[in-house]
């Protein structure tokens, strides 16, 4: 579901990600290296406890190139989090092929890794436990992200005909988190009961006369 965007930006194909700060041309590929290396390592170890020097290390980098490509450790924090899901879980709100009731439960599909470590904690809640720090550029957009997903799934079920959409949005919103922290503590899939528990919601939430219509609609 999570997706690492790329966008052209010069005619002349070089890319917004190969620019340093000032614009001048940096090693090819050097900035998606640091970027894959801070996802591998904040993931498994966590952020404070990977320090620059690993993470150059791991991205075959020099920290000066580190430093032309991220003003500092918490500017690639910040980053690192924006590439997780830049589009707002597009592949699940944007779907044309589902109701908006299924489209609520979709938000639940989490899609098994077959391995021992079943998924990582929520990148967003891992980062806020981590730094501490309300005012940290990472907090914040961390923030500003979980905000952004209350509001689709409330718009979600708006459409879906939902008495009061905002609350069964934070409703959903609050049961997405709890069981990516319940995974992460137990390494036991939290998600399908989870999945259970918010069809009761919205079906509580949205009247039958509503349900029907989007049901006769999507037939």
């Amino acid at each position: 579901m999570y997706t690492d965007r790329y966008r052209n930006a010069y005619a002349g194909g070089m890319t917004e990600l190969e620019k340093g700060p000032q614009g001048r041309r940096r090693g090819r590929g050097a900035r998606e290296r640091i970027l894959s290396a801070s996802r591998q390592l904040f993931r498994d170890q966590g952020i404070n406890r990977t320090g620059m020097d690993q993470l150059c290390a791991v991205a075959q980098v020099s920290k000066r190139t580190a430093y032309q490509h991220f003003a500092d450790k918490d500017e690639l924090v910040a980053e690192y989090l924006r590439r997780f899901d830049p589009g707002i879980m597009a592949a699940v709100f944007d779907r044309s092929d589902l109701t908006p009731r299924e489209r609520l439960l979709a938000a639940f599909e989490v899609p098994a890794s077959g391995t021992q470590d079943i998924t990582p904690m929520c990148p967003y809640i891992a980062a806020s436990v981590e730094l501490h720090d309300p005012q940290h550029p990472a907090s914040r957009y961390a923030r500003d992200y979980k905000k952004a997903i209350a509001a689709r799934l409330a718009e979600t079920a708006r459409e879906a005909g939902a008495a009061n959409p905002e609350q069964l949005g934070e409703q959903l919103a609050l049961l997405l988190d709890g069981a990516s922290a319940r995974t992460r503590v137990l390494n036991a899939e939290s998600f399908p009961t989870a999945a259970a528990i918010a069809a009761v919601l919205i079906d509580n939430a949205i009247p039958a006369t509503a349900r029907g219509s989007a049901n006769t609609t999507a037939g």
